[in-house]
């Protein structure tokens, strides 16, 4: 009698879950070392600014506590002179900063370094470090949101949706853009549909991180029959923070009024045929190449259905004219609160 012969696995399904908890140790293991250094960062900050602030010290005695830390302890990395000064600068900007404090300690010290340099007033450093926590960021994606100021065009080009949208969706006015950056498709500027769609497919990954961490992926040219008649939605997406689907229709042209017709008509189908019982309905976003506020607004203002109009940017924006706005913003804002 034969013995039995145990299951055949490959090596990838037998040794997944072992992997998986390596990886997972490995996370924990460097977040907690992140975490003691920040918090040494910050301690040494502080050691110096009290000494400063007393006149204990001068700036020179800064560059002898550097020398010394480099003859004393060969092996010991990142207590240069100018870095110790970026340790008093981390403790003074967020000593008082009970909130915002925390959120810079699970970040590492580059990207605090970045949101600290790059950063022009509080709302906005603030803006980014939320921003970095949330969406977890790597270095090169929150250089990316700099780079495309993504604080500027928050505050200065909100996201244009319908009535619909904010009565059945409220969060999502934190969730949605005006305009979406797919710089990393290197379109021309002539490009048809087909160059969108295969683009952001073919860079999924990147557009993922661009539309925001709780977006999953469905499908593209999702199929939805209703009666004998056959259609395809560009892309549809859930995102889970609002437990719902969400479809995108791309537009390479400026957006047009009779657009919303053919999208409200895919969210009837997504929320009649797709969308589970415990699910909110279905959210659909027409992304376009450009669009006419003003057309947006006229468009939007008599839709029932839980949607928006942004545009996909192929470029990425002027940053200083976007800064300007922002100026121009905050000045009309001190003006209003004056007359009142």
């Amino acid at each position: 009698m034969s013995k039995p012969t145990a299951p055949q696995h490959s090596g990838e399904d037998r040794f997944d879950e072992v992997l998986a908890l390596i990886h997972s140790a490995r996370q924990r293991a460097a977040q907690a070392v992140n975490t003691q250094l920040i918090e040494l960062y910050w301690q040494v900050g502080a050691y110096i600014s009290r000494k400063l602030e007393r006149a204990e010290w001068g700036d020179s005695v800064v560059a002898q506590l550097a020398e010394h830390l480099a003859l004393t302890q060969p092996g010991l990395r990142g207590f240069t002179r100018s870095n110790l000064f970026r340790m008093r600068q981390f403790y003074e900007v967020y000593r008082n900063e009970e909130k915002v404090a925390p959120l810079a300690r699970q970040l590492s010290w580059t990207q605090n370094l970045i949101i600290l340099g790059q950063s022009k007033r509080p709302e906005e450093r603030e803006f980014y470090l939320r921003m970095a926590v949330q969406e977890q960021w790597s270095k090169r994606e929150l250089e990316r949101q700099f780079k495309a100021a993504l604080f500027e065009r928050s505050v200065t080009q909100p996201a244009k949706v319908s009535l619909a949208l904010r009565q059945t969706h409220a969060a999502a006015l934190d969730v949605f853009r005006d305009a979406y950056m797919v710089e990393f498709l290197g379109l021309p500027s002539e490009h048809a549909e087909t160059d969108v769609h295969e683009g952001l497919l073919a860079r999924l990954k990147d557009f993922l991180s661009e539309l925001g961490r709780d977006f999953c992926f469905v499908g593209s040219k999702y199929p939805l029959q209703v009666g004998s008649r056959d259609f395809a939605l560009d892309l549809l997406f859930f995102h889970r923070g609002l437990n719902c689907l969400v479809a995108i229709e791309l537009k390479v042209g400026r957006f047009e009024p009779e657009y919303l017709g053919k999208l409200d008509f895919y969210l009837e189908a997504l929320d009649r045929d797709v969308r589970k019982p415990h699910e909110n309905p279905a959210i659909g976003v027409l992304l376009c190449a450009s669009k006419e506020d003003e057309v947006v607004e006229y468009a939007l203002n008599r839709s029932l259905s839980p949607a928006l109009i942004a545009e996909y940017q192929t470029r990425l924006p002027d940053k200083q004219l976007l800064q300007a706005k922002l100026h121009e913003f905050y000045a009309l804002n001190a003006a209003q609160q004056e007359t009142q």
